[in-house]
């Protein structure tokens, strides 16, 4: 009898070939693994697989055998999203044919198109396109139902600007929007002013006693962070739902105003409404104490719903968001259906605690399940990596990603790029980003912080220029100048520094954050100009950050400024007394002023406070 192993394999292997657009190696290789003996029996991760191969070669009669497996074996609902680049061909054929395709036959390719969010962004608007001709039926086929799935589908992959601009042309051609047209409208809408005109057509339209619009405007105006608004909707509302308890409860949780949410869910529960998943982890996703953790758990077991894998992975972000690891980690093993979202929660949990290692363990048990890893794992895992400088399993991951034949996509690009510098190698870090297909802003922070890095300021310089060459294309945003003005403290660049923080402030708009101050004074400070330096920290526009004050000290340190050494200390040990680190640079600066008794004084106060420093430490 074939082992799960087998199984595993086989789906490595056929999701490998897919993914390197391998499509007739794919159905090889499963045929030739079902001619055998032992061969393994074909799960919904197999039929999904060679059913994306299958579109691709538009393979009927494969796919058709594929069909009969699926429906015999109970397999059918995984063949549902399989078919949609089918579709796609078809409706080409359809239109290079010169056929003319009805509202329904578009309306369900564009259909097709959304819920295979892969090929949303490419085909989509070209099938819609093709709905365009020049002649008078054009908008007999481009009816309500076709904007409508088009509204929804670009809401759904995050595009709200298209979304918005659909919504308009088909106001624009006088098409009466419908329900569905405002809930999927809604979600696109991050303006609170485009919020107030959107909600006024639907009440003007008499939408406004729908609940699904209502609950959809509830979730607008908390995204515009009009918390005012949405509750005021969920007031008018006059028979409140699940959803809509969960909307005004989630609303109050985004605005961070937790006290409110928890009042809400006690008043839903006065009005006889019985809390689902999704209420949980609305309580759960800003909780700002672990005590409501720990009551919202309770809850959860009093009410059923520890075994929904939502819930537990809610509960397990949760505990890992206030440091409790280890009770993040108790809930995960316990749940008994994991899936790839239980499995990224609790490794980016051990990263954000400062246990990667741990990550790393919890990753490889990952790849000895039936789950896969996706984008976001493998993100996470090269994070782990680079966190403790694991050069060995960075590159493992970068081998698995190559053979599992995951697109180099910018996100994994990135993580790579800064992966290869914290572990010291640069060349590679250069390597991945030449080859990266697609860049964005992110790809050209990380390559200009990995210069940085490793010392190299004026490279990380002429990758600025070049970044700002292509402004059209990649803006330069806050992280950008501080991996840039990091790069030029660290090599001494002041002029270049003081030039690209003016342009920060006066060329892009930019305001300064505590890191682009902590950077400058650094700057100024290793370059000997403290005067300068103190100037900006005792800037009224400037409310000076510790790190900053650290800048300053360790400043006065390298070029043994008592006097200011004297203020700045005394300044840190205001919000700082127990930290040894200020008495140590302070007496350092007496030291190498040769005033022994001062630095004897300051290393006496250290002992007084029973704070000790190991010789030859730093």
């Amino acid at each position: 009898m074939p082992s799960n192993s087998s199984l595993l394999t086989l789906n490595r292997k056929l999701a490998h070939l897919t993914r390197a657009n391998r499509y007739s190696d794919a159905l090889q290789f499963f045929t030739q693994s079902q001619s055998q003996s032992q061969s393994p029996k074909p799960d919904h991760y197999t039929i999904s697989t060679l059913i994306t191969a299958t579109s691709n070669l538009t393979h009927i009669t494969f796919g058709n055998q594929l069909h009969a497996y699926a429906i015999r074996t109970g397999l059918k609902a995984f063949l549902i999203n399989g078919y949609g680049e089918i579709a796609v061909l078809y409706f080409s054929k359809m239109h290079k044919s010169s056929i003319r395709h009805d509202n329904y036959s578009l309306a369900s390719v564009l259909s097709v198109l959304y819920r295979d969010f892969g090929f949303w962004e490419i085909d989509a608007y070209k099938v819609f396109g093709e709905a365009d001709d020049d002649d008078d039926d054009a908008y007999k086929v481009r009816d309500g139902i076709t904007f409508n799935v088009m509204i929804d589908g670009l809401a759904r992959v995050g595009r709200d600007d298209d979304a918005l601009v659909m919504f308009e042309e088909m106001r624009s051609v006088c098409l009466r929007p419908s329900e569905l047209t405002f809930v999927s409208v809604f979600r696109s809408c991050k303006v609170a002013r485009i919020a107030h005109q959107l909600h006024a057509d639907a009440i003007k339209l008499g939408f406004e006693a729908h609940p699904a619009v209502s609950n959809a405007a509830i979730n607008m105006y908390s995204c515009c962070g009009d918390l005012n608004a949405a509750h005021m909707v969920f007031q008018r509302l006059g028979n409140k739902d699940i959803v809509s308890w969960n909307s005004m409860i989630s609303s109050f949780f985004q605005g961070n105003d937790g006290k409110l949410g928890i009042l809400a869910y006690l008043e839903m529960q006065r009005a006889g409404i019985k809390p689902d998943e999704f209420t949980f982890g609305s309580l759960l996703a800003k909780s700002e104490f672990v005590d409501i953790v720990e009551m919202v758990q309770a809850l959860i077991c009093k009410n059923g719903l520890i075994a929904k894998s939502q819930v537990s992975n809610a509960l397990v972000s949760a505990y890992c968001r206030h440091r409790k690891v280890n009770l993040a980690y108790r809930i995960f093993q316990d749940t008994e259906c994991k899936n790839l979202v239980s499995w990224n929660t609790m490794i980016s949990g051990f990263l954000i605690n400062g246990f990667p290692v741990d990550g790393l363990e919890q990753f490889s048990r990952l790849l000895m399940t039936n789950i896969l890893p996706n984008v976001y794992s493998l993100t996470i895992i090269l994070s782990s990596c680079a966190a403790i400088s694991a050069l060995s399993q960075g590159k493992q991951v970068h081998g698995y990603i190559i053979t599992s034949g995951f697109c180099p996509g910018t996100c994994l690009g990135n993580a790579l790029i800064t992966m290869y510098a914290k572990c010291g190698v640069l060349d590679w870090s250069l390597r991945v980003f030449d080859t990266m297909i697609e860049r964005d802003a992110i790809s050209y922070n990380a390559l200009i912080s990995a210069y940085a890095q490793h010392g190299q300021g004026e490279e990380a310089v002429r990758c600025f220029e070049v970044m700002q060459g292509l402004s059209r294309m990649f803006k330069p945003d806050q992280a950008t100048f501080t991996a840039v003005l990091s790069a030029c403290s660290h090599a001494g660049l002041v002029d270049d520094g003081i030039k690209i923080f003016n342009s920060m402030v006066n060329d892009y708009g930019l305001l300064a954050g505590v890191d682009h101050f902590s950077c400058i004074v650094d700057l100024l400070g290793r370059g000997g100009y403290l005067d300068e330096a103190e100037i900006i920290t005792n800037s009224k526009h400037l409310k000076a950050h510790s790190n900053i004050w650290w800048a300053l000290l360790s400043a006065c340190a390298a070029h043994s400024n008592i006097k200011l050494g004297r203020i700045v200390a005394g300044i840190l040990l205001e919000t700082e007394k127990d930290n040894p680190s200020v008495y140590v640079l302070l007496a350092n600066i007496y030291a190498a002023a040769d005033q022994w008794q001062e630095a004897a004084n300051t290393r006496e106060m250290i002992r007084r406070t029973k704070m000790t420093k190991q010789p030859g430490c730093s």
